[in-house]
């Protein structure tokens, strides 16, 4: 960590890594990033490879010395598309976890999906802080995620929701926390029957009323099978049983969660919807860069609401406390399952109702593996069990 000056005297200047950087997340991470020169400087970035064009321009602007991409045929148009001085490419599946592992000040994880585990795992044995938005490698991990880490304030979130928690947590000690209040947008079905969503395809799924996310977290937010995962993370993130994390409806998606403490007392995160400010949150914690958003505006009248979840639409949260309740490798399979049937249905496959219904039926025929015997070979047969099972009983339908 180096030290440059700022108006208000020497400042901080943390090195980062920055994996997903084409996604939603890489993306505004970048926007954080570039005004904020003196606070973080970005040393290595890492994408699929999709858009090798993009990564070429964003590792050009930021001056990265690697880069690493997963498909090793994007290389070429890298390469092409290139205009800065040398660089270090690495390439294939593993190319994210050999950067992760290289280590810097701080790795921000914004992969998509359970391929971004080896990453998180790599980051936290490098003695890397990880700003974690790759909910899945915690989800999937578990145990492994939390026995990795060199230090017990090594994983930051930054998922909105817990990124709430984490703030909201400073209020009280722990022993004085009753329990954990996700809030959940409703996605864009919210108030919808069982009949009303039976219809429901890709395009009205990915129109979410609130955020801008990449299609998988954004079918994942049609489901609640992102709030799902989220009552995962932040059951295995604050140490806190899944009976004591209850989630609610907030349309407004402005209060993004709350802790409810013994004595009565909640104390809520407010900000508007603008996922930059947990990513600057995850970048500097636990301190604060200052205007990363335009805060909420009080001179304006305006109303929250809250609403319970209906849970007879929306499984997907119930079935999320069953994994947790049944096995190490449970939540593993309740992932992977997901994002077979999310693909399926937006490749046009599958129904709407498909999606949970098929993760239940997957859940309800692994047979689990006990957390005293869980390790990454378990872990990765049980996602291959599940993707397996999944695409038979999808096949069928």
């Amino acid at each position: 960590m180096t030290a440059s000056v700022g108006d208000d005297g020497p400042v901080s200047q943390r090195s980062v890594l920055l994996l997903g950087s084409t996604g939603s997340i890489g993306t505004q991470a970048i926007d954080v990033v570039t005004r904020n020169p003196d606070r973080f400087r970005v040393t290595g970035l890492s994408a699929g490879g999709r858009d090798a064009a993009l990564v070429a321009q964003q590792a050009a602007a930021l001056g990265v010395e690697t880069v690493a991409l997963a498909d090793p045929a994007s290389e070429q148009a890298f390469r092409a598309a290139w205009t800065g001085g040398p660089v270090e490419v690495l390439t294939g599946p593993g190319a994210s976890t050999e950067l992760a592992a290289r280590g810097a000040d701080v790795v921000l994880n914004g992969i998509t999906g359970s391929v971004g585990l080896g990453p998180t795992l790599a980051a936290l044995r490098a003695g890397s802080t990880l700003a974690l938005a790759n909910k899945e490698s915690l989800v999937v991990g578990g145990a492994l995620v939390k026995a990795a880490r060199t230090r017990p304030d090594q994983i930051v979130p930054v998922d909105s929701e817990h990124s709430a928690i984490a703030q909201s947590l400073r209020g009280g000690a722990r022993g004085e926390v009753r329990r954990l209040i996700l809030t959940a947008s409703g996605g864009p079905f919210r108030g919808w029957s069982l009949d009303d969503v039976k219809a429901v395809g890709p395009e009205q799924a990915l129109a979410h009323p609130t955020w801008s996310m990449g299609p998988v977290v954004t079918v994942n937010s049609s489901t609640l099978m992102n709030k799902g995962l989220e009552l995962i993370e932040a059951h295995l993130l604050f140490d806190v049983p899944v009976d004591d994390i209850t989630v609610v409806v907030h349309p407004q998606s402005v209060v993004h969660s709350m802790v409810e403490f013994v004595d009565g007392s909640t104390i809520a995160q407010a900000s508007p919807p603008d996922m930059r400010l947990p990513i600057a949150l995850g970048l500097s914690w636990p301190d604060r860069v200052a205007d990363v958003v335009p805060p909420c505006d009080w001179t304006r009248a305006t109303s929250w609401t809250f609403e319970p979840l209906d849970e007879e639409v929306f499984g997907a949260v119930r079935l999320a406390r069953e994994a947790v309740a049944a096995s190490a490798t449970h939540p593993a399979v309740y992932n992977a399952a997901n994002e077979e049937c999310v693909a399926a249905f937006l490749a046009g496959r599958i129904g709407f109702l498909d999606i949970v219904s098929t993760v239940e039926r997957v859940l309800d025929e692994h047979t689990g593996t006990a957390a005293a015997a869980l390790d990454l070979d378990a872990v990765l047969a049980a996602e291959d069990w599940a993707r397996a099972r999944a695409h038979e009983v999808l096949a069928r339908r």
